[in-house]
């Protein structure tokens, strides 16, 4: 039973040096056939199965609030036709303080959207220019303030630390003001060079100043402390929530559920099925003119991988991964398929187990993809 679904809107008015999603410049695009196309797309879909069932939506890109008013309508109203339900929901919308006027929070106020994921990044204006953002500092206070005024009261915070230039100090400021805000989530990611990117492109010249990693692991380590300070409990590797705040729709993720994927380029995992959209505009929407489905390719997921899953994206969680759980899903004890792995990482202090379940030490939340990659290929 699919849960959750995430809607992708792949235009923004401006590329970040680090990204490598799939995403175009909105100028001069044709967004409103796009959502047209995207209306096609999950009105097909969704013939099968049952809205009912949904407790989170994601809008998410690109930059969705880099569509104007009158296209964020259209969209607002596909999606309340479609895919919201009778009943409560989480429904989140990403958005940049640059580009979300207090206009569009109404608009998606009304709508029904009760969650705000709001990519800050950082709050040093020197910094903002280098990663190629063009807030500052400024907006990000007014945008917070606006979405407060609106009625949302469950806002996230994205910031990202390991960047060009970017001391401890810088960090901590950053950190102390958005804790400043008054906001129930965060999400803090490190940067990480993808192919394809401005910032690749840089370091491939040796001109891309990073941080060392014992001062990158340095800020992490701040972060941690700085939230639980706070009363935010880190309840996955990156994500920072107070008591009952939690991305649900990401937990979906985390838990290894199934969940839609709808627009360009946009992955779904639908009746064990792992599935890619089309990325390109012209070719996402050629493929739901021909056939009413723009996917790419399919993988049946194997058992094998579905554990290997189950541990990987698992243990991303706090609470990591349950044995009980793990035996209900797969009629298998954990330690019958992952014994070796489990002790090889306990043994060197990365993972720890209670009756419940293994886990991420302290040291193994700083070398998260060495114990995840421990798991691949094991089952």
């Amino acid at each position: 039973m699919v849960k959750a679904a995430y809607v992708h809107i792949p235009f923004c008015e401006y590329i970040c040096h680090y990204c490598d999603f799939n995403k175009i410049f909105i100028q001069n695009q044709p967004v409103e056939a796009y959502l047209d196309h995207l209306k096609q797309e999950i009105q097909s879909v969704m013939e099968r199965h049952d809205k009912e069932k949904l407790e989170t939506i994601f809008i998410g890109g690109g930059t969705p609030t880099a569509l104007n008013e009158r296209q964020l309508a259209q969209l607002t109203e596909l999606i309340s036709e479609h895919l919201v339900p009778a009943h409560s929901l989480e429904y989140t919308v990403e958005a940049n303080p640059g580009d979300l006027s207090f206009e569009k929070m109404k608009l998606l106020k009304q709508a029904g959207v009760n969650r705000l994921s709001i990519g800050v990044q950082s709050f040093e204006d020197h910094l903002l220019e280098k990663i190629g953002r063009v807030h500052r500092e400024q907006d990000v206070f007014r945008t917070v303030e606006d979405a407060k005024r609106a009625g949302f009261d469950n806002l996230s915070i994205d910031l990202m630390f390991g960047l060009p230039g970017q001391t401890a100090d810088d960090f901590n400021r950053s950190l102390d003001l958005a804790l400043s805000l008054d906001v129930q989530h965060f999400s803090a990611y490190s940067l990480i060079i993808e192919p394809k990117t401005i910032f690749y492109n840089l370091m491939q010249k040796g001109k891309l100043p990073l941080p060392p990693q014992e001062e990158e692991a340095g800020m992490y380590e701040l972060l941690m402390r700085k939230m639980e300070s706070k009363g935010f409990h880190q309840y996955e590797i990156s994500n920072f929530a107070l008591p009952g705040m939690e991305s649900r729709h990401n937990l979906t993720y985390w838990d290894n559920e199934e969940y839609f994927g709808f627009g360009a380029g946009a992955h779904g995992y639908v009746n064990g099925m792992r599935e890619v959209n089309a990325g390109p505009l012209k070719k996402y929407m050629t493929l739901i003119e021909e056939t009413r489905s723009p996917v790419l390719s399919r993988h049946e997921v194997t058992e094998a991988e579905r554990m290997e899953e189950e541990l990987f994206l698992g243990l991303r969680k706090a609470e990591g991964v349950s044995k009980n759980r793990f035996k209900k899903k797969f009629s298998r004890e954990l330690h019958n398929v992952f014994g070796l792995p489990v002790q090889e990482q306990k043994a060197k202090g990365l993972l720890e187990e209670d009756g419940e379940s293994i886990y991420l030490s302290a040291r193994g939340k700083l070398l998260g993809n060495e114990v995840f990659q421990s798991f691949i290929g094991q089952s």
